[in-house]
């Protein structure tokens, strides 16, 4: 029953012409733009060379490596896990597992103009681009306490910008990405079959990281998410709307991945107070709090409520990626 309605789907979308999410640029093959109407996700193998993972890889070698003092004086944010962050700071690639907003970085922020990741970007956002949101992951080992798990969420939450289905994701594998190291998992459809939730943090016994918040939803439809193994260099393409997570890293080995949320500079910015975004506000604020005037070109005006300076945030951190520059 479920493949026949997949099918009648295929075949309406191919025949009506009704695409809602991607763009009619011929970029896409009419096949990729089924699966990312229908599922909300499209994965492209192989996107990445070796020498594109390897330069990514060196660069974050050497942020790992600098001293203390020197990481704090960095311009993105570097986080780690929970039971990381409770033992003493270590100049290795163990003691980071998550980069993020590094789009001014002279290397890492190549990945953000990647031609050929540009050209699939365009065929969701439109012709104008900006990148929104950049993160190199690191995941780490599960010791037992289940926090390198990470909940089923929607990225949209985290994000002022509108209309979602002019943002997109691309996250890239840096090395084979399987169930045994903590690949994602994706609920196909749940783009469609649900508005932005209310998300919470996880009641979990073991701990959970900072701003890893995720949605309640039954059972039944967790159980329909599927894992996406990756091999080296390839990328995924998802819809902000799209329930997806990623499991425990069983390994013994930290899972890296490299990724990137753009948005048509064409979208715009809600007011998220009295929003079931509110929350995120006060949380990103407070991560943020020594960053924020280093991401502006100009210094943000003083005395700014969080919400405020939430929407200032992400006008600041926005970097044109191609196109023309418009509302934010």
């Amino acid at each position: 029953m479920a493949q026949a309605r997949l099918e009648q789907l295929n075949q309406q979308l191919a025949q009506s012409g009704s695409f809602l999410f991607t763009r009619d640029d011929n970029n896409l093959t009419l096949a990729e733009r089924i699966q990312y109407e229908r599922d909300g996700y499209l994965v492209v193998k192989g996107l990445l060379t070796q020498d594109d993972i390897d330069k990514y890889l060196k660069r974050f070698q050497e942020i790992c490596t600098l001293p203390a003092e020197e990481v704090r004086q960095l311009n993105f944010l570097v986080m780690r896990d929970v039971t990381i962050a409770k033992t003493e700071f270590k100049n290795s690639e163990n003691a980071i597992t998550k980069l993020q907003d590094w789009q001014d970085d002279p290397v890492l922020s190549e990945f953000i103009k990647h031609p050929k990741i540009v050209e699939y970007v365009r065929s969701i956002c439109g012709s104008n681009v900006k990148s929104i949101h950049t993160m190199l992951i690191n995941k780490p080992p599960d010791v037992g306490s289940g926090t390198s798990r990470h909940p089923l969420h929607q990225d949209l939450h985290y994000f002022p910008m509108r209309p979602a289905h002019r943002i997109v994701a691309s996250w890239a594998a840096l090395e084979k990405i399987d169930r045994a190291n903590g690949c994602l998992t994706v609920i196909p459809g749940s783009h469609r079959n649900y508005p932005l939730l209310q998300h919470d943090y996880p009641e979990w016994e073991g701990g959970v990281n900072k701003m890893y918040h995720g949605v309640k939803i039954d059972q039944a439809v967790a159980d329909t998410r599927i894992h996406l193994e990756m091999e080296k260099g390839d990328v995924v393409f998802f819809h902000p709307l799209l329930i997806h997570g990623s499991g425990l890293n069983r390994t013994q080995g930290f899972r890296k991945a490299i990724s990137c949320h753009y948005a048509s500079s064409d979208c715009y910015i809600i007011n998220i107070r009295g929003t079931i975004q509110e929350g995120i506000a006060e949380e990103a604020v407070e991560a943020y709090s020594n960053k924020i005037n280093k991401f502006a070109k100009q210094p943000i005006p003083t005395g700014l409520d969080k919400v405020a300076l939430y929407t200032e945030f992400w006008k600041r951190k926005s970097r044109l990626v191609c196109g023309r520059e418009f509302s934010y």
